[in-house]
C-alpha cells in the first residue's frame, strides 16, 4: 500500500503517514503461509525445509523404486509420497485435481497399454482376458503393466514431493551455501534457467505482433512449420540481446571477481529437516522389510 500525502501550508513540509506493513511473511500473524526462499514456517510447511533434503533426498528411494518389480512396493511408496504432497505441500486446486485423476488415468491407460503390446509368448501360463482381432490381453500381460504403471506414479510423486515444495533459485543457493558449489556455476546455471520463461514471453509477443501485422504463412501441412521457423529469427535475436545485457549486469555487480560472495537469502539446516531425511529411509525400509512380508504372508 503505498502512503498518502496530503498537501501542507506553504513552506510547512509534511510527511506521509505511518502505513502499517502487516505482519511478516512467516510469522505468527501470516495467515499466506511461508513462502520459498522464506523458510520460516510450521514445521507441516514443506516449503520451509531444505531444498536439498527434499529435492536430492528422495532420490536412493527414486533408484530403489525404479529397480521393483512387485505391486505392493511401488503402490505403498506412492501411496506414501502422496500423503506426504497433500498434508506438507498442500497443492492448489489445479494441481490437485491433476493429481487425484490424472494419475490413476495414466495408471489405467499404461496397464492396458503394456497389456496389449507384452508378447503373448511369455504370459503363455496365464489366462486370456480378451481378445479384438490380432490383439490378446492376458491376465500376465496386464500384471505387468499394473507394476510399470504403479512404478511410473510412484516415481512422479516422489520427484513432486521437492518439484511442488520448492523453486530452482532456492535449490542453487542450497547448493552454493551447503554442498560448496562454485558461485560462478550456480549462479550461471540459475541465470540460464531464468532464460526458459523469458523465451516464453518473448514467444508470445511475437505471436502476437504477427497476428496484429496479419501475417499470413499459408494453409496446409507445411504452414505450421513455415509459423515456427518465422518465429525462429527473432527469438534468437531476442535472446541474444537478453544474454548480452545479463553479461554486463553480472559484469557490473564483479561477478566472478571473488572467491565468495554473500547471499541475500540463508538456507537453514535445521532438525526438521533431519527428521524429514531419516522419514522419507525409514518409511520405504518399513515397507519392504515389514508391511509387505506381513501382506504376503496374510494372503497366503
Amino acid at each position: 500500500m503505498s502512503a498518502v500525502v496530503r498537501p501542507g501550508p506553504a513552506g510547512v513540509e509534511t510527511r506521509p503517514a505511518a502505513v502499517d506493513p502487516g505482519p511478516a511473511a512467516g510469522s505468527p500473524g501470516d495467515r499466506s503461509g511461508a513462502r520459498p526462499g522464506t523458510f520460516a514456517g510450521p514445521a507441516w510447511d514443506l516449503r520451509t525445509y531444505d531444498p536439498l533434503v527434499t529435492t536430492l533426498g528422495p532420490l536412493p528411494v527414486v533408484v530403489f523404486v525404479f529397480t521393483t518389480r512387485d505391486l505392493l512396493t511401488p503402490a505403498l511408496i506412492a501411496a506414501a509420497a502422496l500423503a506426504v504432497v497433500l498434508v506438507m505441500v498442500r497443492p492448489p486446486g489445479r494441481v490437485l485435481a491433476a493429481l487425484l485423476l490424472g494419475l490413476p488415468l495414466l495408471a489405467v491407460v499404461m496397464t492396458v497399454s503394456f497389456g496389449v503390446l507384452t508378447d503373448p509368448h511369455t504370459v503363455d501360463g496365464t489366462t486370456l482376458v480378451a481378445s479384438v482381432g490380432p490383439f490378446e490381453l492376458w491376465s500376465g500381460a496386464l500384471v505387468t503393466g499394473l507394476a510399470t504403471s504403479l512404478r511410473t506414479v510412484a516415481l512422479l510423486l516422489l520427484v513432486l514431493v521437492g518439484g511442488l515444495s520448492t523453486t530452482g533459485a532456492d535449490v542453487v543457493r542450497a547448493m552454493v551455501q551447503q554442498l560448496r558449489v562454485p558461485y560462478r556455476i550456480g549462479y550461471a546455471a540459475l541465470a540460464a534457467l531464468r532464460f526458459v520463461p523469458r523465451f516464453g514471453h518473448e514467444l508470445e509477443v511475437i505471436r502476437s505482433a504477427h497476428r496484429v501485422r496479419g501475417v499470413d504463412h499459408g494453409r496446409g501441412p507445411l504452414a505450421g512449420l513455415r509459423r515456427q521457423a518465422g518465429y525462429a529469427v527473432p527469438l534468437l535475436a531476442g535472446g541474444i540481446r537478453h544474454g548480452e545485457r545479463v553479461s554486463l549486469a553480472m559484469e557490473a555487480r564483479g561477478f566472478g571477481a571473488h572467491p565468495a560472495r554473500t547471499e541475500r537469502v540463508r538456507i537453514p539446516f535445521r532438525a526438521r529437516d533431519v527428521v524429514f531425511l531419516v522419514a522419507t529411509y525409514a518409511v520405504p525400509a518399513t515397507i519392504v522389510l515389514v508391511v509387505v512380508p506381513a501382506l504376503a504372508r496374510s494372503a497366503g
